[in-house]
Formats: C-alpha cells, sequence, structure tokens
C-alpha cells in the first residue's frame, strides 16, 4: 500500500525540483598555513606548533614562556645569600614539569631527556643528596627556546657550555645556523629575551677563553630592564624557576667600561644575543 497519495508525492517532487535548482554554498576557502617543518627522528616529539613553528620565533614569546614558568612555581624571587624554603623540584605536580623540560627542551640522543625532577632515566626515584647530580638549568633555557620557535637554531642541550661554545663558534663562522652570538658585557646591553651567563666550580671562564669546552656554568634569561636593574629568570635556581635582580649600569650593561662586573655575587663573563629575526 503506498505511504501516501498523490498530494505528498506531487510535494516531495516538488521539493526536489527546488532543491536541484539551488546552487551548492562556495567551499570556505583558508588562507594558507605555514610551511611544515621537517619531522626528523630528533624532533618528532616536539608539538607541531614548535616543530613547525605556527608563529616566527620570537622574543616575546621566549619571555612571556619563561614568565609562565615562573608563576608556575610560585613566582619565587632569590635574593643573594638566601635559599627558597621549599624544594619545590620535588613536589607534585612540580617534578612532572620538570620532566616536561628534560623531555621536550632535549631530544633521544641525551639519557637525561628521560629524568624529572625526582626520577632518573630509569623511573627510579634519586635521593636529595643527588639532586647536583641531575641539574636541569639548561634543560630549561632549552625548553623556553624550543617552545619559542628556535627550531634548529639552537643547540638543545643539558649543558649551558654547550651553546655558549656553540655561539661563539657562530661568530667565528663555524656554526653559520645557531641563533646565538657572544657579546661583552661592557660593550653589549642585554635585551628582553637574551641570556647572561657566569660560570661556577673551580675554573673561572672569560670571554676571551671562549670556545672553552665543558665548564660548570648557568645562564638566564632576561624578562625586564629597568634603571641599575635586570630581571632575570632561570630554571633550577634554589630547585625552582625564580627571578633575580641583577645589578646593571644605568644603561643596562651587567659591566662598567672597564669591564668589571657589578653583580658581587655571580660570575657573569658573557651575554648572548638571541637572534629572533632570523
Amino acid at each position: 500500500m503506498s505511504s501516501g497519495g498523490p498530494a505528498l508525492r506531487g510535494l516531495a517532487l516538488l521539493a526536489a525540483v527546488l532543491l536541484a535548482g539551488c546552487p551548492a554554498p562556495p567551499e570556505e576557502v583558508l588562507p594558507p598555513g605555514p610551511a611544515p617543518g621537517v619531522t626528523t627522528s630528533l624532533n618528532a616529539h616536539v608539538p607541531p606548533f614548535a616543530r613547525w613553528p605556527y608563529q616566527p620565533f620570537s622574543r616575546e614569546a621566549a619571555v612571556q614562556i619563561a614568565l609562565r614558568e615562573w608563576r608556575a612555581f610560585g613566582q619565587q624571587v632569590v635574593f643573594p645569600n638566601t635559599e627558597l624554603p621549599v624544594d619545590e623540584e620535588r613536589q607534585e605536580g612540580m617534578w612532572q614539569r620538570v620532566g616536561e623540560y628534560w623531555w621536550l627542551g632535549l631530544d633521544p640522543r641525551w639519557t637525561s631527556q628521560a629524568w624529572t625532577g625526582i626520577h632518573n632515566e630509569n623511573g627510579q626515584v634519586f635521593p636529595e643528596s643527588q639532586d647536583g647530580n641531575y641539574a636541569w638549568s639548561a634543560a630549561f633555557i632549552s625548553y623556553v627556546m624550543r617552545m619559542a620557535g628556535a627550531g634548529n637554531g639552537f643547540p638543545y642541550t643539558e649543558t649551558h657550555s654547550d651553546y655558549i661554545n656553540a655561539a661563539r663558534r657562530h661568530e667565528m663562522g663555524e656554526e653559520p645556523n645557531i641563533v646565538l652570538t657572544t657579546e661583552r658585557m661592557e660593550v653589549y646591553a642585554p635585551q628582553r629575551g637574551d641570556l647572561i651567563c657566569y660560570w661556577r666550580g673551580r675554573r673561572p671562564i672569560t670571554y676571551d677563553d671562549l670556545p672553552a669546552g665543558r665548564f660548570g656554568g648557568h645562564c638566564d634569561i632576561v624578562v625586564e630592564i629597568k634603571p641599575g636593574e635586570l630581571e632575570v629568570i632561570g630554571g633550577n635556581v634554589d630547585n625552582a624557576v625564580a627571578m633575580k635582580h641583577i645589578p646593571a649600569t644605568s644603561d643596562g650593561h651587567l659591566a662598567g667600561p672597564d669591564g668589571v662586573v657589578l653583580d658581587p655575587d655571580h660570575n657573569y663573563f658573557v651575554v648572548l644575543k638571541v637572534d629572533y629575526a632570523r
């Protein structure tokens, strides 16, 4: 039996005719996105927004990423001859975040890529007395540069001296693709997003020693410039992402014209200028 009379069949036929005569809505044409970068076994773990990258490598991105991580650690400010009261890298939520610095900042060639704030590469908790063997300050800088879109222009490493030396070799024409150059403190005033570095341990390092092989050191990223002071953020500063206020000349240099560093508490010896315009 038919499910409808002639009237219903007529209405259906009319609807079909009308629909056939209506043009399909135009497809939305989106503007072309960024050309994807080359994915290799060394960067496949990196999010696409940083691997391509979606946005150009930028000074503001690096500063804001550093500030974001500082806020995550409670906006701690470290002053000379004082220590933070809590070992934050071992707290729940924070040891995982340190693990992300290792995992995203480095690549699979490094065993330390599998570390966290409290675990070795086998997932075993190491005692607090061994914290120094798992220092993550260079992993933090590598993470910030990676997330800001430095791509293959930054030598991602667990050791500050590696990228400091690479910056010097770049100036010497030996590593043309690096986005870092070394600058003398009395000549160049660091800008937001640049790195300032000091040596530590028993081996003094000067600018003229570079490249100097492996040595103990630390670098912080400049996030604000004030008259006579630089605000900098670093990782693994008293086991946290923390801010320091570093004395500078009125025009922002770490050293006076005579090359003498103004900060009596850190052995600064070089500024790393980051080429964000590359």
